[in-house]
């Protein structure tokens, strides 16, 4: 036997005698019980976006509220959420997951029943800001704890594709149950459905959860607290207010530049500070980081996507909201069998730089074939190809780079990766729909100058075909950065009898 050979099967053999002596992991036995409860609440958190929107007409007319206010519904949501994940997932390394895990699952019920029940929308803006605050809370805790709960590494990725695949398709699922609540019983169940979610995800992480005993536990700092959440909500704040009022306003310049500016200023005092809100150690790894961009990007075109592909059933193909759901329902079959195809086949032979890469090319290229269909395109002659194609992408390469920026961090500071991809997942949809919707308008608008009213038709038409051609470029930029990044050979998957740790595994730290 050669010396390397030798050196390998000791590195197996203790590697075999340390995990026999390990402490038991409570978690472990009830693992795949365990998963379930986490996806029930992100099921929920994920509904929660789609599922409003559809029911956004008949609340309007039951409570009477203005247009300009309508908006609000979705972003007060939003808002919250996007503010607080940093916070979120601090609380969850210092206090214990699960513990954050359940307070949030109780929160977002008490304020759902709250919202079902409001007589006026100050309360329901109240209820669903609410909302928001508990899902930051709930959110990054999910990640850490599958992180926590799934100690061998094949078994992780299968974990972290199969919630990929339930969160890729809940958008969808968020629609059909929006319009089948609405349309049968009341807008007011869209907000009651979610007390049903919750009950189940506190019973059942209650009995099945545990809170990892770390025995250094991150203090918070007020300093970096205050300045990230206030950074945070400038720049949610100012994507949304982008949307609606354009880019040139006033209150739109000065949020999103005093939100950039209170991000930098965190991410440098994040050096100093003796209780950074996030170590600049879960940001440093090069594929972590080629992760979150990718994150950002491809969930930036997917919302594009999934918005302006919802109007066109909807505002030109005249489907009801079931039918609109219905439509959906090949992207999230799509998701889940890639999804599954990656973590059982691909993450053998591919490394994670051409999962990547190719996954958002696939998915630029569905978005790209959705820009051609016009108002009387057969739906299987554009939209099923493109809505399959954005499945592969999202199958492949998001729910990919989801698990690649939670692996190879330090056990206390899964809350945080989880956050921190949050972060990315809440910002690539907000600021990409809030940039796309202006060069949508813009565009519908001088195809009405040009045409004349009598082509509003053609017009939308045109501007959802614009919205698609950047999504597409959203997708295919994040291909760009994954291939310059993501170190080659990187791979997600290990054969048996070599115990590399995850944070080689993950690239290492620049």
């Amino acid at each position: 036997m050669s010396t390397n050979e030798l050196s390998t099967a000791q590195r197996a053999e203790e590697a075999q005698v340390s995990h026999s002596t390990a402490p038991r992991n409570p978690q472990y036995e009830r693992r795949w019980l365990a998963l379930g409860v986490i996806l029930v609440a992100q099921v929920m958190l994920l509904l929660d976006a789609t599922i409003v929107n559809v029911a956004l007409p008949s609340i309007q007319a039951d409570l009477g509220f203005s247009d300009a206010a309508r908006g609000w519904v979705v972003t007060a949501y939003l808002l919250a959420f996007g503010s607080l994940l940093l916070l979120g997932g601090r609380l969850a390394d210092a206090f214990g997951r699960k513990n954050m895990f359940i307070v949030g699952l109780a929160g977002f019920a008490i304020a759902s029943a709250v919202g079902g029940a409001a007589p006026n929308i100050a309360t329901l803006l109240t209820a669903r800001t609410v909302q928001g605050g508990f899902a930051a809370l709930m959110a990054p805790a999910a990640l850490g704890l599958i992180t926590v709960i799934f100690t061998d590494l094949k078994e992780l990725n299968k974990a972290f594709a199969i919630f990929g695949a339930v969160a890729g398709s809940s958008s969808a699922i968020g629609v059909m149950l929006g319009g089948l609540l609405t349309d049968y019983a009341s807008w007011r169940w869209t907000m009651y459905v979610n007390i049903a979610f919750a009950v189940v995800g506190i019973i059942g992480g209650t009995r099945l959860l545990h809170n990892s005993a770390d025995a250094d536990k991150p203090r918070l700092s007020v300093p970096s607290t205050i300045i990230a959440t206030a950074g945070m909500f400038g720049l949610v704040f100012g994507s949304a207010k982008a949307e609606t009022e354009g880019w040139g306003t006033p209150v739109t310049l000065t949020s999103l530049i005093a939100g950039a500016i209170l991000l930098i200023g965190f991410v440098l005092l994040q050096k100093v500070d003796r209780h950074p809100l996030v170590p600049l150690r879960v940001l440093a790894d090069r594929n972590r980081g080629a992760a979150y961009l990718a994150i950002f990007l491809g969930q930036a075109g997917v919302f594009v996507v999934f918005l302006f592909l919802t109007y066109y059933f909807q505002d030109v193909l005249g489907y009801s909201p079931i039918l609109t759901g219905v439509s959906f329902l090949p992207m999230m079959l799509t998701i889940v069998v890639v999804a599954t195809l990656t973590q059982r086949v691909l993450v053998r032979y591919l490394s994670v730089r051409a999962i990547l890469a190719g996954g958002l090319i696939a998915g630029g290229a569905g978005a790209a074939l959705l820009a051609q269909a016009s108002a009387a395109s057969p739906y299987a002659a554009w939209v099923l190809p493109g809505l399959i194609l954005a499945g592969v992408g999202i199958g492949s390469a998001i729910v990919s780079a989801v698990a690649i920026g939670q692996m190879g961090v330090d056990p206390r500071d899964a809350g945080t990766a989880g956050a921190v991809n949050n972060v990315f997942q809440q910002l690539g949809p907000a600021v990409g729909i809030a940039v796309v919707s202006t060069f949508v308008a813009t565009a519908t608008s001088h195809y009405l100058h040009a045409h004349g009213h009598t082509a509003a038709i053609a017009a939308t038409v045109h501007g959802y075909s614009v919205g698609f051609w950047w999504a597409a470029g959203a997708f295919w930029a994040g291909a760009v950065i994954s291939s310059a990044l993501v170190r080659r050979g990187t791979r997600l998957h290990h054969e048996a009898g070599q115990p590399e740790p995850l944070d080689e595994m993950a690239g290492g730290v620049i």
